[in-house]
């Protein structure tokens, strides 16, 4: 289950062909909670006919990942091409929640912004704190709660034609054009169902496809390598240099790129939802490491008004059939590794972790994951039976815990 089912459409502006051009600008779409919702990925419901001429000139990703499935924590990954539990965005970012990324991460603005390279972001930002993630042209909904509210579509149009306007007029006064970052994040169409509940069994219904939506990880990495841009050696919590997880999407414009693994890392959604969990993607298995396995899976406040999830609710408490293949008990409460083959088990319905035919796959995709974790300093690394002790070198010092 996720909180944040975001899209992402990486659109390269260019005048010729790669290789070939002075001056290169990005354009980075985001729609919040937009899953499946357009033709682009075969639903026949709801028609986008602006992004399906798009997808008709563009590389189409069947066969992507998000790293987190939370809202701040995937844009920080988004924009730093590191896990949260690297940059520090373990969890939300607004209110009460105030998570922020680690003061020294290098984020793509900001080595956007030191080449000389003019950003812009509109819309959602929920990241932070603002000197890591600097923009020469913000209008976000910390500054403007209209963009985060309802279809917000004209004004952030509006406010995309601003940008333009004030990219030609800077020009005129440099006498040369700065290539561009520009970041567009959409509010729409998250929470369908909760501000319009009439059309909430319409979008649970319709809201599916036969392919999915690029590892988020990816972005930053493919965009520095479109500018041209070196990522920088630096450290954040010792002598260990930081190391891109993702990896540039530019071959998979000219051919279909050879890497199969690919990992993920959710640690909070809201400050009361601890839940870490860790997994690695390797061909047709996946694997699921839940470190809090004995204590009940969260619910946060949107899921939990979600008609599905009330329905299951009522159906559970009033004794009838649910028609889930799991129970609500079954969903609160989990294995601590969790194993599927997404070949012939799509929607993960068998955990294969038990199963002594599976020891070899389990252990090999589990000491792959630990090893990730090493290298991306994960806090969390010795959990659950063990204490992560960072004075000397780093190791695990055992709890004895039965786990």
């Amino acid at each position: 289950m996720s909180f944040l089912f975001a899209w992402t459409l990486l659109c390269l502006l260019v005048c010729c062909d790669i290789g070939e051009c002075r001056r290169r600008n990005v354009l980075l779409i985001i729609a919040d909670d937009g899953g499946f919702e357009t033709d682009v990925y075969n639903n026949t419901v709801v028609q986008t006919p602006h992004l399906r001429a798009l997808s008709e000139r563009s590389v189409i990703f069947e066969n992507a990942f998000t790293s987190v499935s939370s809202c701040s924590p995937s844009r920080s990954t988004i924009l730093t091409g590191l896990p949260q539990h690297q940059n520090g965005m373990y969890g939300l970012h607004q209110g009460v929640h105030h998570f922020n990324s680690f003061d020294g991460v290098q984020s793509l603005p900001l080595l956007l912004k030191q080449a000389n390279i003019r950003t812009g972001i509109i819309g959602k930002k929920h990241v932070g704190p603002c000197p890591v993630y600097p923009f020469d042209f913000a209008y976000t909904e910390e500054t403007n709660s209209v963009l985060q509210v309802g279809r917000n579509i004209t004004k952030i149009k509006l406010l995309v034609r601003k940008f333009f306007q004030s990219q030609k007029e800077e020009s005129s006064e440099m006498e040369e054009e700065r290539p561009f970052f520009l970041y567009v994040a959409f509010h729409d169409p998250h929470r369908c169902g909760h501000s319009q509940p009439q059309y909430g069994m319409f979008c649970e219904k319709f809201g599916n496809g036969e392919t999915s939506l690029t590892f988020f990880p990816d972005i930053t990495p493919t965009i520095l390598d479109w500018f041209s841009l070196p990522y920088p050696s630096y450290s954040l919590s010792g002598a260990r240099p930081v190391v891109l997880t993702g990896q540039s999407l530019l071959p998979a414009l000219i051919s279909e790129p050879s890497w199969v693994t690919v990992y993920a890392s959710q640690s909070l959604h809201e400050v009361t939802m601890f839940y870490p969990m860790r997994s690695i993607h390797q061909g047709r298995y996946r694997l699921l490491h839940n470190m809090h396995y004995r204590m009940p899976f969260p619910i946060d406040q949107d899921f939990y008004v979600s008609p599905t999830f009330q329905d299951l609710l009522n159906r559970t408490q009033s004794g009838q059939p649910t028609g889930w293949f799991k129970t609500l008990k079954e969903y609160y409460y989990r294995e601590r590794w969790e194993l599927f083959d997404i070949q012939s088990d799509p929607t993960e319905r068998w955990n294969l972790a038990g199963d002594p035919a599976y020891t070899p796959v389990l252990k090999s995709l589990g000491d792959q994951l630990l090893k990730w974790q090493w290298q991306t300093d994960d806090p969390w690394v010795c959990e659950p039976d063990a204490v992560l002790e960072t004075k000397l070198e780093p190791q695990c010092r055992p709890l004895y815990n039965g786990l």
